[in-house]
C-alpha cells in the first residue's frame, strides 16, 4: 500500500494510549510463545511521516522493546518485492512485525512467513466486520487489521451545482456528464489509476464488482473471470479510453498522478482512496472546498469498491514474537486508531469511530467512506496472489490501450489465471 497524504502531523506524545491497549491488549502475545524484546517494524514508506511520532509513544513506555522503523519503497509493488526477498531467504529475521497490504496476506500464510494468531488476544469484534476477513487465510487468522480504504468517487461539487445535477450514481450519468460537462470547463471527464501496476488490479477488480462479477473463487483455487459482468465492467473502463472521457493521461496514472490531476483542477471526476480527498481539500489545492465524495458508481446503482488498506502480521522467524503481537494490539488500540485518521488521513479499522462527531467534523467523507467499505470486498485472495495481479495488469491494460476488446481481454484472464491455478 501507499502511505498517504495526512491531514496534519501528530506529535502528541501517546502516553494515555497505554491504558486503554493494556487493558484491551497487554496479553496479545500469549498463545503464540517466544520472549520479549526489541522490534524491527517494516512498512511502506511513511509519505507522512505520521508513524514516527506515533510509535515514540510505544518506545518511551517500553524501554526494553523499542521499535525500529524501517520504511520500504512507497510503491506497493517495491514493497512487495523487497519484503519477499528476505522472508524468502537472506535475513528472514529481519523484520519482526510487517505491515502488509490486504491483499499479500494469503499469500505471505500459504508461504509460512508469518504466523497464525489467537483470534481471542485481539478485539476483532470492534472492527468494521468485512476488514476482519482480509486477516484470514484458510478460516484462520494471520494478521490484525491496522487500517482500511475503500475508493470514493471525487467531483467537483462547484461545477455540478453550476449545471444543476446531482453526483453520478450510475455509470450512464458518469459517462454522460464526463462527456457533455466536463469539455464545457475545459476539463477531462473522470480518471482512476489505469497504469500497469497494483491500482489496475484494484480498478479493474471494481469495475468487475460493481457489474456483479468475480475474478476468482474458493481462496484463488477456481477461476470465475469469464462472465458476462466481467466483459460489461472491463468494457466500461476500454470504452472511456477509447470514447475520450477518460483521458489517455489516466492510462499512466498511479494514485499520486490522478490526485494530482485533480487537485490542480484538469478533472471532473476522480476514482481515488480517501487520501486524495483530504489532500484536494487542504489548503493550497486549486480545488479547496469545492470538492465533494460519493460511492463508486455501477451499471443501475452505486457499485463495489475493492477493500483497500494493511493488515500487520507476525514474522514466523520473528525474535520476539510477544512483544509483536504486544505492539500489534497497541496499533489497533482505538487511541491510536484515532490517531492514525487525525494525523495520518488513514481510515482506521475501529467502527465507532465512524459514528465520532467530532471526527465527522474533521473528515466529512467519513459517512460516505463507511457506506463504501459495508459494501466493499477483498482483491482476490490467493497463495500466487502477486502472479494473479500481474496477470490482471497486462491483460486490462491491452484492453485499454484498444489492443483487445473487453470480451477477448475476459477471455485471455481467464486463461492466464487458470494456468497459475494450474502450476
Amino acid at each position: 500500500m501507499r502511505w498517504l497524504h495526512a491531514a496534519g502531523r501528530g506529535l502528541l506524545a501517546l502516553v494515555v494510549v497505554l491504558t486503554g491497549y493494556a487493558a484491551s491488549g497487554a496479553h496479545a502475545g500469549e498463545g503464540i510463545g517466544g520472549g520479549r524484546g526489541p522490534l524491527t517494524l517494516a512498512t511502506a514508506g511513511d509519505l507522512t511521516g505520521y508513524l514516527g511520532p506515533l510509535l515514540e509513544g510505544w518506545n518511551r513506555t517500553h524501554p526494553g522493546e523499542k521499535i525500529n522503523l524501517v520504511e520500504l519503497p512507497d510503491s506497493a509493488d517495491e514493497t512487495h518485492a523487497q519484503m519477499v526477498t528476505d522472508l524468502r531467504g537472506g535475513d528472514r529475521s529481519r523484520f519482526d512485525v510487517l505491515n502488509i497490504d490486504v491483499a499479500w496476506t494469503s499469500e505471505f500464510a500459504a508461504a509460512g512467513w508469518i504466523r497464525q494468531l489467537p483470534r481471542d488476544r485481539f478485539p476483532l469484534d470492534t472492527f468494521l466486520p468485512r476488514v476482519v476477513d482480509t486477516a484470514t487465510y484458510d478460516g484462520r487468522l494471520y494478521a490484525v487489521p491496522y487500517v482500511t480504504n475503500a475508493g470514493l468517487l471525487l467531483y467537483r461539487k462547484d461545477i455540478l451545482a453550476k449545471e444543476g445535477v446531482p453526483p453520478p450514481r450510475t455509470w450512464a450519468e458518469l459517462e454522460r456528464d464526463a462527456k457533455i460537462i466536463a469539455p464545457k470547463y475545459g476539463l477531462d471527464g473522470y480518471a482512476g489509476q489505469l497504469l500497469p501496476y497494483e491500482g489496475l488490479t484494484v480498478n479493474a477488480a471494481e469495475a468487475v464488482y460493481s457489474a456483479g462479477g468475480t475474478i476468482l473463487g474458493d481462496e484463488g483455487t477456481r477461476v470465475t473471470v469469464d462472465s458476462a459482468a466481467a466483459r460489461e465492467g472491463i468494457g466500461f473502463l476500454a470504452r472511456g479510453v477509447q470514447e475520450g472521457w477518460i483521458p489517455k493521461a489516466a492510462l499512466n496514472y498511479t494514485e499520486e498522478e490522478s490526485k494530482r490531476a485533480f487537485q490542480d483542477g484538469h478533472l471532473l471526476f476522480l476514482r481515488n482512496w480517501p487520501y486524495a480527498y483530504v489532500s484536494a481539500s487542504a489548503r493550497g489545492s486549486a480545488v479547496a472546498g469545492k470538492v465533494g465524495a460519493v460511492p463508486l458508481p455501477g451499471p443501475d446503482g452505486p457499485g463495489t469498491s475493492v477493500l483497500g488498506g494493511s493488515n500487520l502480521a507476525v514474522n514466523m522467524h520473528a525474535r520476539h514474537p510477544d512483544s509483536a503481537a504486544r505492539l500489534i494490539a497497541y496499533l489497533t488500540s482505538a487511541p491510536v486508531q484515532r490517531q492514525v485518521l487525525t494525523h495520518g488521513a488513514l481510515p482506521p479499522v475501529r467502527a465507532a469511530l465512524y459514528d465520532d462527531p467530532a471526527l465527522i467534523r474533521e473528515f466529512p467523507y467519513l459517512p460516505t467512506l463507511r457506506a463504501g467499505l459495508k459494501a466493499a470486498r477483498p482483491r482476490p485472495k490467493s497463495p500466487r496472489y502477486d502472479q494473479v495481479s500481474l496477470v490482471v495488469q497486462a491483460v486490462v491494460h491491452d484492453g485499454l490501450t484498444g489492443h483487445e476488446t473487453a470480451a477477448a481481454v475476459v477471455r485471455r484472464l481467464a486463461r492466464e489465471l487458470a494456468a497459475l491455478s494450474d502450476q
